[in-house]
This record gives C-alpha cells, structure tokens and sequence, in this order.
C-alpha cells in the first residue's frame, strides 16, 4: 500500500478486546501481529475494562505507556481507561475503558435524542444489553476524539477508526458528529438478525430473498440492535464483512451491499512446530484420555479416536444437533470397529468443576460417577439442549460396550477449568477429528483453527470457511482427502447431512495410520493459504476504501 493511501493511525473497538468471548477475539487477536509489524504503536485495541476486581489474564497494563493522555482524557472526559499491551503475539498498544460509571440514564438518554436526530437510530425498543453497547461505544468514540486533540493531530490526518459489531456502534455515531475527518470502519462478523432468524428455528436461506430485515426485527423484538447495525452499515466509509455467505445476508436484511469482504485468517505463531509439536500433542491426548477414563470409570483402548466439536452454544445454529445426532448413527453401526470419544466443547452457564472428578482425577480411584457425560456441574441441567438430547438418542449413559462415547464440556477452556486445566489450543492438538456442520457459520474460525493444527475437519457450505475452501480448492471437497471435507446444507437437507457426516466420520476410523498421516499434511497445508500474510490484503484494501470516501465528504463540506 503506498503512503499516501496507508492510514498514520488505527484504533479498532471491540467487545473481545482483551475480554475472550467467541470468534471475534481470535480474529482480532491473531491478526494483530501482521498489523503491529506495519504500524507499529499507532495500532491500538480499545475494549471494555472488565478487569477490575482481578487481574486480566489476557492484558499487562503499563503505568509510563501514553501516561500524559490518559490523564488528559480523564481530565477532560471523566473516563476512566487503562493502557498497555495486549498480551497475544504483536503485543499491540491496548486501552481498557471503565465504562460502568456512565451508565445513568442522565447519560445514556440525551444518546437515544441524538443518534436518533441524527441518523434515525430506534433505540426506543432498546433492552438487555443495548445500554452497555452504547455507553461503551460511545466511550470509545470519546476516547479517540481525545487522543487526536491532545496529539493535536492534523485535520489530513487519516485516521481509521474500525468498529466490530453492533455493540460498538455507537462509537462510529459519535465519530461522524463530532470527528468527521476520522475514516470510519464497521465490520458485522454476523448480522445480528440472521442470527436470531436461524436461532430461533426458522428457515434462513432458502426464504432469505422473501425476508425484511425490519420486520423480523420487530417480530424477534430485536429493533433496537437491527437499527443501530443497519444504520452504521450505510453511514460508514467502508462497511465490512467476514464472508460471501454473510455478504448476501447484509445486503438482504440491512439492505446495503458491503463494501469489501474481509476473510478471516490466522497466525501461524499459535501453532508450535517440530518437537513442542509431538510434545503438545502426546500431553493433550494423555490429558483428553486421563480425564475420559476417569469420567466414565473404565479404561479406553490405545487406539481410541478422539473427535471434537466446540465454538459458542447455539445448539441449531453451529450444528451441536447435527454433531450427536451423527455419532448416534456412527454408534450403531456394524462397520466401526474402533473405540470412539466424542468431545462438545461449549460454554454454558455452569457451577464450576465437578468436585467428585475432581478428586476422582487426583485419587485415581475406580469408583464409577453418576452423569459420566459431563465435566462440569451445570446450573440449569434441566433445560439443557445438549443434556436433552444426549439422552434423547439414549447417549448419557456411556457404558464400556458403546461403541461411542460423548462427554460434554461445558466450561471456558482457559487453562484453568478445574478439570482438564489447559487452555482450548493445547487440547485441540490431541483431537484426530473435528466437526461442525454449521447451519448458520459466517465464516467458521473453528475449522481453520484445526487444520493449522494438523487436525482434518468436517464443515459445511454454510459457513463462510466452507465455501472459502471449495472456491481456494475450485472442486466440491465431499471428501477428507483434502483435509477439510465440505458438507452441504439446506433448510431441508438435514437428514442428508447427518447421514453424510456419519458416512465421513466412519471412513476415517477405518483408515490406515499412512492415510490419516496423508490427510493430517494436507489438512496443514491448506491452513497456510488461509494465513493473516495472504489475507491481510483485504484490509489494506477496506482502509484504502474508507480513507478515499471519507476524503471525498469532508471535500464537499468544506
């Protein structure tokens, strides 16, 4: 990218700044490292300061970095930020605001009048979260307002302010009335109302032309949150999003074609090499069978198959139905002749470790545990989508004749879990399959990540990745031979797909150690293509695009 086209700033705003919540977190964390190279500590992370009343595991604050404009901003603002660095490969500049004082209605309330002036924001609707989302946001638009003032910073400046997510829209609403000289950026890694069209059951794609966005937003009673996306979708320099598959949904119920699709890479610093590689894999499978045996009270075979899912619990939307309804069907089948321990990594509102594995873990004793399908002690089991349905197709008693066992892990894995205690990477690398037949995927980081780890994957054409990988491939992947085989998926197909899954997930347990050996390289090898080097283009293009359109405006306000 040539100078003069190259922004002298970036700050991007997110909720997952330095707080770990779902996929956004990891694109923003894993292409930090390409970004820093270039602009160095005129990249800076804003997110919300969570961290309080503990110590973040995921920020190192600095009290020497920027100490002069952070006193400015609380001089002049009243907020309240801390700075320093993001503790993930790059080590970018991150500032942390304190955004709970702000929420009185004194403030947050003149907000609502403004944006709504402005640019026919409805909040009016507005419940749940949406308060948080436009305090922070504004806050963050406050935040950047001050560093240009107290550096002083020239009005050619260009500066890029990149917003990710409705949640943080309000910042880019702040921006256009108060800095307009700031390019605006704003990415929806999903559009809010598709995703609670899928969630709630109804029919996405083949209905998608019939859809206004509006209208199911009132109907889902998600107005408020489908207004504020949509209106910074049409007023920002450039809009963005992850994937073709979610491009059309944008245009669609937001009604405004992006801008540029930026696809979602990955950073190859996350994956260890040679030996620590060998070394990783040989302790998370030592770990996945210590914890499994001890669950389940019986000893597996050394040849057992682990396969894994995991991502955020949307049971329909990321294909958790999908997932056991498949290893119920690979369970009865007569041609499986290996063991099989399936693994559904999702968070979900839970108690903490269970106590008595937790000792059964330490004593090595071979008393048997009652609900030897779960980890963790949930707090609602009762209304549970994964426990319902484990003992809909009568999978939770896991007993040593089965032929495939599930057990269900429903904590963060942040290397401190209470019952596997290493975090999420270090135990994917001793899984010898992944799946996630998604039905509502915009892009679908979880597949990326297991073949950067050597992990051949099941995905479907639903999500953003899948499509990726047949267009990169230019052939339909029904297949492992590439690493990655590609599902398809319709609103009406689902039976088709579980048989499918069910087909892939046999044939690889039948196959040979040179086989799985074959698979697993060209699994890698099609990671590299997928990495933040080959990627990082789309964003010189999106702040290229954002930086030209701005120029243009603030020429014809002059």
């Amino acid at each position: 990218m040539s100078n003069d086209k190259r922004p002298e700033y970036i700050f991007e705003t997110s909720w997952e700044v330095c707080n770990q919540v779902g996929g956004i977190y990891t694109v923003l964390s894993t292409r930090a490292k390409t970004l820093q190279a270039s602009y160095k500590d005129k990249l800076m992370f804003i997110g919300p300061d969570f961290w309080q009343q503990q110590e973040s595991p995921y920020f190192s604050e600095s009290a020497s970095l920027l100490k002069e404009w952070k006193a400015y901003t609380y001089q002049k603002t009243g907020i309240s930020i801390r700075v320093g660095r993001w503790d993930i490969p790059g080590t970018p500049i991150a500032v942390l605001i304190d955004f709970t004082p702000f929420l009185q209605p004194e403030f947050l309330h003149p907000i609502y009048a403004q944006v709504w002036d402005a640019f026919g924001v409805d909040s009016i609707a507005a419940y749940g979260d949406y308060d948080e989302a436009a305090v922070f946001g504004t806050l963050s638009g406050m935040v950047i307002e001050s560093y240009y003032q107290f550096n002083q910073l020239p009005t050619d400046t260009k500066v890029i302010a990149h917003f990710n997510e409705w949640m943080t829209t309000f910042g880019l609403f702040y921006l256009k009335q108060r800095l307009p000289q700031v390019a605006t950026v704003f990415t929806t890694h999903a559009t809010s109302i598709g995703r609670s069209i899928c969630g709630n059951g109804k029919p996405l794609y083949g209905y998608l032309s019939g859809y206004s966005g509006d209208q199911m937003a009132r109907e889902l009673n998600m107005s408020a949150k489908h207004s504020a996306e949509k209106v910074a979708a049409h007023i920002a320099d450039c809009f963005t999003t992850v994937s073709d598959v979610t491009a059309v949904e944008c245009k669609q119920l937001l009604e405004k074609a992006v801008d540029v699709v930026t696809p979602n890479g990955f950073e190859n610093g996350f994956v260890p090499t040679g030996k620590k590689f060998t070394a990783g894999r040989t302790t998370a499978r030592k770990t996945l069978k210590d914890v499994s045996e001890a669950l389940l009270g019986y000893s597996l075979s050394e040849d057992v198959v682990f396969v894994g899912t995991c991502g955020r619990y949307e049971y329909r939307n990321k294909g958790i139905d999908g997932f056991i309804d498949s290893l119920k069907r690979l369970s009865d089948s007569s041609l499986l002749g290996r063991e099989v321990v399936a693994f559904i990594m999702v968070p979900a509102f839970i108690k903490g470790a269970r106590k008595d594995l937790q000792v059964k873990l330490q004593e090595k004793n071979t008393h048997p545990l009652p609900n030897n399908f779960i980890t963790h002690e949930l707090v609602d089991s009762w209304n549970d989508p994964v426990t319902a349905a484990l003992h809909w197709v009568q999978m939770q008693q896991n007993k040593p004749q089965d032929k495939v066992k599930i057990i269900f892990v429903p904590s963060y894995l942040n290397g401190n879990d209470g019952i596997f205690n290493l975090p999420y990477y270090e135990l994917l690398i001793g899984l010898d399959i992944t799946a996630f037949p998604s039905y509502y995927e915009p892009w679908g980081y979880t597949p990326l990540e297991s073949i950067a780890f050597s992990i051949p994957t099941i995905t479907t054409n639903l999500s953003g990745f899948g499509q990726w990988v047949d267009k990169t491939l230019q052939s339909a992947n029904d297949s492992l031979t590439n690493g990655v085989a590609v599902v398809k998926r319709t609103d009406d197909n689902y039976q088709e797909m579980v048989d499918e899954m069910t087909q892939l997930l046999l044939e690889f347990c039948l196959k040979t150690e040179a086989q799985v050996d074959s698979i697993r390289k060209a699994a890698f090898d099609l990671s590299q293509k997928a990495l933040w080097k080959e990627f990082i283009v789309f964003y010189e293009e999106t702040y290229t695009f954002a930086l030209a359109k701005n120029k243009k405006q603030i020429t014809k306000l002059i």
